[in-house]
């Protein structure tokens, strides 16, 4: 019986088109059957050490570096039958979605050059009963002292600015950029109390330099910033650089480096299909899911090599196919004489 091979899958996965499931796979290929694809992905034992092996000689490691934490759902809402997925809120949908989470750290060299994902973990409390946090503090720990990253920013949104991640990251030695949301209580003075973010007395100074603040339960004291955007909407970013000189435009610039991780989310969904495999086991999806990172990651290279974005790099392969059926059309223009 002929097998398939994972740099079979994985090539399948780059090139696919919208269409990425098993069914389709056997279809595009010589004596292989759907049954031989599905028993491939519920045998194997992928996991994010793969593809950290991948990785590792590519990203360009630094002081300066940043890491990036954030999770995304893979949609399966109109699944009934597929373990792993579950009721949980989606930051691309605004509210709650049957699916399956992931916890991404992306390793970025700076805003506008290369990042690539070191370390993810499926979000599954009910199989191994651990939180979103948890695998935040499991993946940071890793990556400062058993993957030995030199990078001493890290950059996260409001979910993962709870007391105890931010003590964890001030005793790595990293210095944090996050948002907090706003009910968190703040502290200026001992005498002042604890007041909402809104409260403070946002003179001209503070918003161009940020204000020094206490939060509650965090030894430390800690830089915010009130980032206003031109619609309108607020951020309220905190830092605890020890470089007072950093300015509010300074904090925002850095804090935008975290979009990086939103593109490498949406290049899994469109351009390798994460959220597309139908199989109903865990294993199954979670092979799927490493698959796609190997997927990625090879377009990242190839489009690197080429001087081009991801997307471009995926499209040129319908462009040949288009260019060729343009020249040699096996289907021609019907006429009834």
């Amino acid at each position: 019986m002929v097998m398939i091979t994972k740099q079979q899958y994985v090539e399948y996965l780059v090139c696919a088109i919208g269409n990425y499931t098993s069914s389709n796979l056997a279809e595009h290929m010589d004596d292989v059957s759907h049954d031989v694809i599905t028993d491939y992905l519920r045998r194997e034992h992928l996991t994010a050490r793969g593809l950290w092996e991948l990785v590792l000689g590519l990203i360009e490691d630094s002081p300066e570096a940043f890491m990036l934490v954030d999770d995304s759902v893979q949609d399966k809402r109109y699944s009934r039958f597929i373990e792993l997925v579950k009721l949980q809120y989606s930051g691309a949908e605004h509210g709650l979605v049957r699916g399956i989470g992931v916890v991404n750290l992306v390793h970025s060299a700076g805003d506008k050059k290369d990042f690539y994902p070191i370390d993810y973990r499926i979000y599954a409390p009910d199989q191994d009963g651990k939180t979103k946090n948890e695998h935040f503090t499991e993946m940071v720990i890793n990556a400062v002292f058993f993957k030995k990253i030199k990078a001493k920013r890290i950059l996260f949104d409001s979910w993962y600015a709870s007391a105890e991640n931010l003590k964890l990251v001030h005793r790595l030695g990293l210095t944090f950029l996050t948002t907090l949301k706003s009910n968190r209580m703040v502290s200026l003075s001992k005498e002042g109390g604890w007041i909402h973010l809104n409260d403070i007395d946002w003179t001209v100074e503070r918003l161009k330099n940020g204000v020094m603040v206490k939060l509650k339960e965090v030894p430390f004291k800690v830089q915010l910033f009130k980032v206003v955007a031109t619609d309108g909407n607020i951020d309220w970013v905190i830092t605890n650089c020890p470089d007072e000189t950093l300015t509010t435009q300074a904090a925002q610039d850095a804090n935008d480096v975290r979009w990086q991780i939103e593109e490498l989310h949406r290049g899994l969904k469109q351009l390798t299909g994460t959220e597309k495999c139908q199989c109903r086991k865990g294993r199954s999806q979670r092979n799927h899911i490493a698959c796609c990172y190997h997927a990625w990651l090879s377009l990242k290279v190839k489009a690197k090599a080429l001087g081009k974005t991801l997307y471009q790099t995926k499209d040129d392969l319908l462009s040949d196919y288009l260019r060729a059926e343009l020249h040699s059309p096996r289907i021609h223009a019907f006429s009834p004489t």
